[in-house]
């Protein structure tokens, strides 16, 4: 199915589809693609975030338009506690990845947790909301919104916002490519935060403080400790209790990208008491392994699982019959294989491959020589 097109509809998305492809990173991206997209369809707030394609949480960066930050909670926690309706989740794995709130309820908003804890009290009477996802992996969020009063959403509008999302996928992907400048060796060891049953913080030590001053900045709730707490961290600590207390699967753990584009992970559990009652939630915001960067380089550029296998033991310094040997291959296989990793990755030799990306890792390369370097 595609959007019924007139030669002003051709033309608009056409340049929605060229602005999508040249934007130079995800927030230039997210502030063009919602420029181009007002030319389409009507909306009056919306939200554009980053996504962990493995977990499929939201990370960072995040672009919030015409809402503010305080709400952020309250949606995550209707999203991960008691709603049960066009989940991110469920969209991700959906034929139609795009679905709006009041088509979903039958034009009955009220039986959605999400409306009646989040837009209504914003005076907003629809959503319609995308993952961003391309290869089967969801790289981003769109949610658009129309105040009360405006139509709800309709077909065409999801076909439109249908056609950007794989194009803003790819795109959104290629930026989880290493950075090309440098990173320091060393850095501060794990921080620690401490969030109660409402999401308020507790405590922080100094690290976790140092490594929140290195986040790009995004949409984040300020504390009396002193301390902002991402969008991202709180939705993380929310997935964690949501874990925790049976309304989801899954693991409360993202990545995200440093100002200096290294590689952070981000992982959250909830605590119990002696009496088996959900109590605080701990996350934990640290300098991201190889193991944690390499599922999405993998996806970055497109490698297989065999090429995964060779580029591991390439990072090892491998030579062709070792790793012949290793995986039952024929040297010529094993050279096609490396052949083809260097046009997905963009080098010419191996050295240049571990440079491209593991310059971040060096350290851990050296420390894991004779384990898998990945995990």
């Amino acid at each position: 199915m595609t959007v019924p097109r007139n030669a002003s509809t051709t033309h608009a998305i056409d340049t929605l589809l060229a602005a999508i492809g040249a934007a130079p990173d995800a927030l230039a991206l997210f502030a063009t693609a919602s420029e181009q997209l007002r030319r389409l369809i009507a909306y009056d707030a919306s939200v554009w975030r980053a996504t962990d394609p493995v977990t499929g949480m939201m990370t960072s960066p995040i672009r919030v338009e015409n809402l503010t930050e305080e709400g952020c909670s309250v949606y995550w926690e209707s999203e991960l506690l008691s709603e049960n309706i066009n989940l991110f989740r469920d969209l991700a794995r959906a034929p139609l990845p795009v679905a709006g709130l009041r088509e979903a309820t039958g034009g009955l908003p009220g039986r959605s947790a999400l409306y009646r804890d989040f837009l209504a009290p914003r005076g907003l009477d629809d959503e319609l909301r995308a993952v961003l996802r391309v290869g089967g992996h969801p790289w981003g969020q769109v949610s658009l919104f129309r105040a009360q009063g405006a139509p709800a959403f309709g077909a065409d509008d999801t076909l439109v916002v249908k056609e950007l999302s794989a194009a803003m996928g790819r795109r959104l992907r290629s930026f989880t490519e290493p950075s090309a400048e440098p990173t320091p060796s060393h850095g501060p060891g794990p921080g620690l935060l401490l969030f109660d049953a409402s999401g308020r913080l507790l405590s922080v030590n100094d690290e976790a403080r140092e490594l929140l001053d290195d986040i790009v900045p995004g949409p984040a709730t300020p504390t009396p400790l002193g301390v902002s707490v991402p969008a991202w961290m709180h939705s993380t600590a929310s997935k964690a209790r949501a874990i925790a207390a049976g309304w989801d699967k899954g693991v409360a753990r993202v990545r995200v990208r440093s100002k200096g584009g290294r590689w952070l992970a981000c992982h959250a559990s909830c605590l119990r008491g002696a009496d088996g009652e959900l109590g605080a939630s701990a996350v934990v915001i640290e300098r991201a392994s190889i193991s944690e960067v390499a599922p999405l380089m993998v996806k970055a550029y497109e490698l297989t699982d065999r090429e995964l296998e060779i580029t591991q033991h390439i990072a090892r310094g491998l030579g062709t019959a070792e790793m012949a040997g290793k995986l039952f291959l024929s040297p010529h296989t094993v050279r096609d294989h490396v052949k083809a990793i260097f046009e997905k990755v963009r080098v010419s030799s191996r050295g240049e491959l571990v440079a491209k990306l593991f310059t971040e890792h060096y350290a851990p390369l050296g420390e894991e020589s004779e384990q898998r370097v990945w995990g």
